[in-house]
């Protein structure tokens, strides 16, 4: 134990301050010589721990967002493939639009469809009427509930003859362009 001190706390106050703004910097002068290369040497240590912390940190973040991005991916192909043709592309040339005159009432939008089918309808009636026929035994589990993208990720691990099957089933039934060229692709490597 320390023996009780008979200074008053402002004493103590100026030792302190007189030890630390006086005698440290003459110490440090004096033993700073032997001193420095030790500090060199931790100083080294924390900053290549410090990098090697932020390479791990980088990493991660980048495996990260790119999980996030293949799911938004994935999201947003789902939802392009669920929207198929029923989406109506806006026209390019302004001249296309039928606008009423400003004397005239507006057609109700019921009347308008009905008058004009939209491309995307136009399209639909073109298209052959094709079975769907239930997925065989396909080497991509639930494949009828994948997005196109989704397919198309997976078809790179398959085999000659599974890349033959998906075409054929794809071909048969949903026609998705994404998936029949990555498949051809892939066959003519």
């Amino acid at each position: 134990m320390s023996e009780p001190s008979d200074k008053t706390p402002a004493e103590q106050a100026v030792e302190h301050a007189v030890e630390l703004f006086v005698y440290a910097p003459i110490g440090l002068l004096f033993e700073g010589a032997s001193l420095l290369p030790q500090l060199v040497e931790k100083g080294k240590n924390q900053v290549s721990m410090a990098r090697m912390i932020g390479r791990f940190a980088v990493g991660q973040g980048r495996t990260e967002a790119t999980k996030a991005a293949g799911k938004l991916q994935d999201q947003a192909a789902g939802v392009l493939d669920f929207l198929g043709d029923s989406v109506t592309p806006l026209p390019t040339d302004l001249h296309e639009v039928d606008v009423p005159a400003a004397s005239e009432p507006a057609e109700p939008v019921a009347k308008a469809k009905a008058r004009k089918p939209s491309k995307a309808a136009d399209r639909q009636a073109r298209k052959p009427a094709v079975k769907a026929t239930p997925a065989p035994s396909l080497a991509i589990p639930d494949y009828d509930g994948l997005s196109a993208s989704q397919v198309v990720n997976r078809l790179a691990g398959l085999s000659a003859v599974e890349l033959r099957a998906v075409q054929a089933y794809e071909t048969a039934n949903r026609g998705r362009k994404t998936i029949l060229s990555k498949v051809a692709q892939l066959q003519s490597t």
